[in-house]
Parts: C-alpha cells; structure tokens; sequence
C-alpha cells in the first residue's frame, strides 16, 4: 500500500505542472492551422497544495516528543512526563508544517495571427527547448477536448 499511496502523492504534487499534451506522445489531432506569433508574455500561477503528509509529521512529533519525556522521572512522574512530551511534540509538529503550501507554474501567453486572419491566444505551460519570439511561425495544434498547443513550424 506503501509505493500507491506515494504514487497517488506523487501523481497530484506533479500533476498540475506537467501539461496534459507530452510533445513525445502520439495523440489525436483535429487540426492544424499555421500562424505568426504577434506577441510572447512570461506568467506565474500559483496554487495552493494541501500537505498530504502532514498527519504523519505530527504523529512523528508526537512519538519524538514521548520518547524524550519518557527520560524524565520515575514511576508515575515517567508517566505524566511521558504524555506531556507527547502533547508537546504533537502540538510543535502541528505547528511547524503548514496544512497547504503555495508552488509555482511557469506559463506563457501568446497571441497569434492565423493564416485565416483570426487572432488568438493561447496559454500554456513554458517549455524551456522551444522559445518563442513575436515574429515567429508556428502551427496551432487542436487536440481532442478542446485543448491547443502552439508549436514551432519547421
């Protein structure tokens, strides 16, 4: 149950960041229009993620924080000392890892004159191996379920 619950962790963290169209992947295209890219715009988005961890990170502070009290006294004094580690380890775990985080996207928006003379803009994920320029010709890609991606013409 241990590599799933990774992989499902794993498969949400990165889902958003990585874009629904892999340029190494063979997929339905409707169509194909040529276009020249009038203007290029770097954007951020920012979301929140919910730490999925971090339950485990304060049962792993309560386990530290009852271990070290468990060092303290004798008798029933072990014991109270026992529990108030606990609580104390539970409550500064808790308050140390934040319940959602915030992480970044790097996108772009482009604005394209099309073949036809229609203006379009198109935002999608900033792929570091294809820089775009105003003046540039590229090819708008319509993918199945509406999606378009905008793509150099070689």
């Amino acid at each position: 149950m241990k590599p799933l619950s990774i992989l499902l962790l794993a498969m949400m963290l990165c889902g958003p960041a990585v874009a629904k169209y892999n340029r190494n992947q063979a997929v339905p295209v409707e169509q194909v229009v040529y276009a020249d890219v009038e203007s290029v715009r770097e954007i951020t988005r920012e979301e929140l993620v919910e730490d999925r961890n971090r339950g485990w990170k304060v049962f792993g502070g309560a386990v530290l924080g009852g271990v070290i009290g468990h060092q303290f006294g004798s008798g029933s004094g072990q014991d109270v000392a026992t529990v108030l580690g606990t609580l104390a380890g539970a409550g500064i775990a808790n308050n140390r890892s934040p319940a959602y985080r915030t992480q970044s996207y790097q996108l772009i928006e482009m604005m394209v004159m099309s073949e036809q003379g229609e203006r379009v803009m198109v935002v999608q994920d900033f792929d570091p191996g294809m820089r775009f320029r105003a003046g540039d010709k590229v090819r708008l890609v319509y993918l199945q379920g509406g999606q378009v991606r905008v793509d150099k013409a070689y």
